[in-house]
């Protein structure tokens, strides 16, 4: 009976503590910042939607405050970094802004050199860029070695990537002779070809970070569609490190046509 009585009282004294817990989903700021400063993108024009995802994002990890958060993934790694991938998902396609593709294939064409070529996509998302460059430069029937590598610091994103399986509305430019030239169909998803990715490498990397640059130096630098969520400042900073790690400044790095200065 004492028992009884005694788990009554640990149930009652549980859920009057769970009553209690005040919930603070209101001030986003200090956040905001931290994660401007670890990612550079900033939030400033997007608080709103900011708050509805870190809300959820709280209540998910049972966390009762956007304090609580900053103090967890400053201290937590596995979920800062969960932070970081929800944050930063981003949608994309095949042969995306394809001008711009076709003109480096087209440099890569007119080459006297036959030195293997290095290209860099910071960032590059599910993966759908570096390997549109691949394939059309497969196409193109270049003869000289090419290397592409992928940068992100979204682990999910990167993980998607490295699986190469896309579902139809990811296809997007490629024609139907494309498709069945370099992708095999499995379970409805587009799965790449073995001789596409094999000229793809992924790493997770952060542009602001030292070790990013130790990357080397690229014949070829795509940025695309990152830029849109920086400031100003940052952007000029983005753009002269990956000036940095061109081989050949005067090629230029290729932006996004929404990556205004």
């Amino acid at each position: 009976m004492f028992s009884f009585f005694k788990k009554k009282t640990q149930e009652k004294e549980a859920e009057e503590k769970v009553q209690n817990v005040i919930y603070d989903y209101e001030d986003v700021t200090d956040l905001m910042h931290y994660f401007e400063q670890e990612t550079g993108i900033t939030f400033e024009q997007q608080k709103n939607i900011l708050k509805s995802k870190l809300t959820l994002f709280c209540k998910t990890n049972k966390i009762d405050s956007f304090t609580g958060l900053l103090n967890s993934v400053k201290s937590d790694g596995e979920l800062k970094q969960e932070l970081i991938n929800l944050l930063t998902t981003n949608e994309t396609y095949f042969y995306r802004e394809f001008t711009q593709i076709q003109e480096v294939v087209e440099h890569v064409q007119h080459r006297a050199s036959s030195t293997p070529i290095k290209i860099l996509c910071a960032p590059c998302a599910t993966g759908e860029e570096p390997y549109s460059i691949a394939i059309a430069l497969l196409e193109a029937g270049v003869s000289v070695e090419f290397s592409i590598t992928g940068i992100d610091i979204n682990s999910e994103a990167l993980q998607k990537a490295k699986d190469a399986r896309y579902s139809k509305r990811h296809m997007g430019s490629l024609d139907e002779t494309l498709v069945q030239r370099y992708f095999g169909l499995e379970d409805e998803q587009y799965v790449l070809s073995e001789k596409v990715k094999s000229r793809v490498s992924f790493e997770q990397k952060n542009v602001f970070e030292p070790d990013f640059t130790a990357l080397g130096k690229f014949d070829y630098v795509f940025s695309r569609n990152m830029l849109i969520y920086f400031d100003k400042e940052t952007k000029l900073k983005v753009k002269s490190i990956l000036e940095s790690m061109q081989k050949d400044p005067s090629v230029g790095v290729f932006f996004g046509h929404a990556d205004l200065f």
